[in-house]
């Protein structure tokens, strides 16, 4: 029987997808640079292993790549040679078709694959309440740091996306299209501050900062580039660009997408997450 190869399988999405495919008795691969075999994006070598006996595949670009194409393409080409039939890619939207960073792999895709989808999520929820740079000062200083102002997002469940995903492998036709995934209500970041103030009883506030302010203060933990294009991404949102919702959770899934309290509550229930502030 043949495998559906799970890139970024401990990651937020794929760790996801990897156990909702097991559950489903689907027989799954996790890439992982410490598996067996063992993957690794920027490790040529590690692919083919990887890749024998699959003929599905789930793929997370790798995390903070400004120019992801040059990595996968290869990847991907090797991948249709080896007998995968279906790609799924997770990209952003924010991201559109041709776009920078993953949507020039948006773009290759259905060039490669005959079945085919890009899923094109909201902000994860799960960026407040996991290993994340906004949860992250949450925990150490109560503030989350954005350049949104009052725009909001339709932020989006992980196990939502996962659920989308596993759909998106398995299912008889391939979406051969993108799907534009969101949460339930678009919310301002001064709604998720308030949210987490209630869920925790600890205050979490909301600190406005410009672009440049943004973009100067991720730079001290990652590229200056790709800080940048993070901080553009922000700037987007104030000028409402995620300000939707869409039913395709829904239509997909035949569930609704979970609203951003109850995630607060299970992934904090779960983790101990802003609660761990001292």
């Amino acid at each position: 029987m043949t495998s559906i190869l799970v890139t970024g399988a401990t990651g937020t999405t794929g760790s996801r997808t990897a156990a909702q495919l097991r559950a489903a008795g689907h027989p799954v691969r996790a890439a992982t640079r410490n598996g067996d075999p063992r993957f690794d994006w920027y490790d040529p070598a590690t692919h083919d292993a990887a890749l024998a006996g699959v003929d599905r595949v789930y793929l997370v670009p790798p995390p903070g790549e400004t120019d992801p194409a040059r990595i996968m393409l290869p990847f991907l080409d090797r991948a249709r040679a080896a007998g995968v039939r279906r790609a799924v890619l997770l990209s952003s939207s924010a991201i559109p078709l041709g776009g920078p960073a993953v949507g020039e792999v948006h773009a290759a895709l259905p060039g490669l694959f005959a079945e085919w989808a890009v899923l094109r999520p909201s902000w994860f929820m799960q960026n407040f309440l996991r290993d994340h740079a906004h949860a992250r000062s949450i925990r150490a200083t109560g503030t989350l740091a954005s350049a949104t102002g009052t725009g909001r997002v339709a932020f989006i469940d992980a196990d939502d996306i996962a659920a989308v995903a596993a759909h998106a492998l398995t299912t008889a036709e391939a979406p051969n299209t993108d799907l534009i995934l969101t949460g339930p209500q678009a919310l301002a970041f001064d709604d998720i501050a308030a949210t987490l103030t209630e869920v925790t009883g600890r205050p979490v506030t909301h600190q406005h900062l410009s672009h440049d302010q943004l973009s100067e203060h991720l730079a001290a933990g990652m590229p200056a580039e790709f800080a940048a294009l993070l901080a553009s991404l922000d700037l987007a949102i104030a000028e409402g660009a995620e300000d939707r919702t869409t039913p395709t959770v829904h239509h997909l899934t035949g569930r609704p997408p979970t609203d951003f309290r109850t995630v607060a509550v299970r992934e904090l229930g779960r983790s101990g997450g802003v609660n761990d502030r001292s």
